[in-house]
């Protein structure tokens, strides 16, 4: 049997900046506070119970938490940044690293509500997958979201992962009701064909989005 040791991500975790389609991610710092104070309030986002941004005034503390976690390795957290703008629009992360086996889940994802539904998650999931089974190796990426999330159940599902399951009375959300968490995965043999997917997605929607603009379309 193959020992887990010699199975561990092929680099360590290190905050980086990840870019293309028109997002970029940088990693989370406490400057960032009132740009993500300011994207929560597109929408009113945070308050939204089953979602994963943060209510106002609870900005500070959600960098600090992000960044503990960062500090001891479980986590590595993004701002997502429109590029076309320079404007903070939501935040996302790599979570629940465990190096021995090179998993890490994709997570803690949330956008202002003008972003919603365009191509920003597909943009931002892509760089991540990417950065995951290609500069990193994992050998599997996974997501989790609240059982009556049926919108981010569907997100996950379109990027091409596989539903493995539901853990019954899970974990808390923020209102300290206890939610049922639909477990997700992407093992790294089935990267390339689901990159070619979702590179194919965004190609057309911007090529679509250029005709609809009457301009040759850019991707960024």
């Amino acid at each position: 049997m193959e020992h887990l040791t010699s199975q561990g991500f092929s680099h360590p975790l290190r905050p980086v900046s990840l870019e293309g389609y028109g997002v970029r991610l940088d990693p989370m710092g406490l400057e960032h506070a009132a740009d993500l104070e300011r994207a929560v309030h597109d929408g009113d986002v945070w308050r939204i119970r089953i979602a994963s941004a943060p209510a106002p005034e609870d900005t500070e503390k959600y960098i600090r938490d992000a960044l503990r976690g960062q500090e001891v390795g479980t986590m590595l957290p993004f701002v997502v940044i429109d590029c076309a703008s320079g404007k903070i629009i939501g935040s996302t992360r790599y979570h629940d690293i465990v190096p021995a086996i090179a998993r890490l889940e994709i997570g803690g994802t949330w956008y202002g509500r003008s972003w919603q539904r365009t191509h920003v998650n597909t943009a931002c999931k892509l760089l991540l997958m990417c950065h995951a089974f290609e500069t990193l190796e994992a050998r599997v990426v996974g997501w989790r979201t609240d059982r009556f999330n049926h919108v981010s159940q569907r997100a996950i599902e379109r990027l091409g992962a596989h539903r493995d399951g539901v853990l019954r009375h899970h974990a808390l959300r923020r209102d300290g009701t206890v939610r049922d968490t639909v477990m997700y995965s992407l093992l790294a043999g089935e990267w390339p064909e689901v990159k070619i997917q979702l590179e194919d997605r965004l190609d057309q929607g911007a090529l679509e989005a250029g005709l609809r603009q009457g301009r040759s379309p850019s991707l960024g």
